[in-house]
């Protein structure tokens, strides 16, 4: 990664003008945003307006028709495949509503696969798992199978995976929609004090009014871009 270092500067994430289209059907249009360091941001829209596939644009997962989106000071939109995917393993966490933890695997193994595509040595890995696990409540479940754990533990998983490696951007895709309530709160709760420990931005997706109101800026995606919400 000598070759693709993070701007100390830069935000996390900037973007300019993105438009999305499916054919001839606009998804949205017009898209500018710029979080800087630590900011958690939510992000509220109707269902099919194109929530995560902004996200998917931010991370480079998705191609955009009109636009730039920059990445820790990286232009996403001039970088290759190979270099998308570095610059997402090196500065991108994702936490999903539907958790995605490989059921093959324990939750150890489970939460270190950050490091382990970034190559960090064998006793680094054991040791920032050993952390984010304390930190998230799952002391004692590391060699726990993902189908011996509640929803509420299976998300606590993934906010640790997300954030093993330290990422500069916390990407959440309704991380609390298969969830009650209270249980939904207690992971925003933790969701939040984990990303304000590590200095991470967040940008949080979700139909919850809660759960966006716990945001530095709550925005609405509609077709015609983003915009403060009410």
């Amino acid at each position: 990664m000598s070759d693709l270092p993070a701007s100390p500067v830069a935000p996390p994430i900037r973007i300019e003008g993105l438009a999305k289209r499916y054919g001839t059907d606009t998804v949205f249009t017009d898209v500018s945003l710029r979080i800087d360091p630590g900011v958690f941001v939510a992000i509220l829209g109707e269902s099919g307006v194109g929530k995560s596939t902004l996200l998917n644009c931010m991370a480079g997962l998705d191609h955009w028709d009109a636009g730039t989106v920059h990445l820790c000071g990286h232009d996403l939109g001039a970088a290759g495949d190979e270099q998308r995917a570095i610059l997402r393993r090196r500065h991108v966490g994702f936490v999903f509503q539907a958790f995605h933890v490989l059921p093959h695997l324990d939750v150890a193994q489970n939460v270190g696969l950050p490091l382990l595509l970034l190559q960090a040595p064998a006793v680094e890995r054991t040791d920032r798992v050993r952390q984010a696990l304390a930190a998230v409540g799952l002391e004692g479940l590391d060699q726990r199978l993902p189908q011996q754990l509640s929803g509420g533990q299976l998300q606590r998983v993934a906010i640790a995976r997300a954030l093993v490696h330290r990422p500069a951007l916390l990407l959440a895709d309704e991380p609390t929609g298969n969830l009650d309530p209270g249980t939904a709160a207690r992971v925003m709760d933790l969701l939040i004090a984990q990303t304000r420990q590590h200095g991470a931005s967040l940008v949080l997706v979700t139909h919850s009014d809660t759960a966006a109101r716990r945001a530095d800026r709550v925005l609405r995606l509609t077709a015609r871009g983003l915009e403060a919400a009410d």
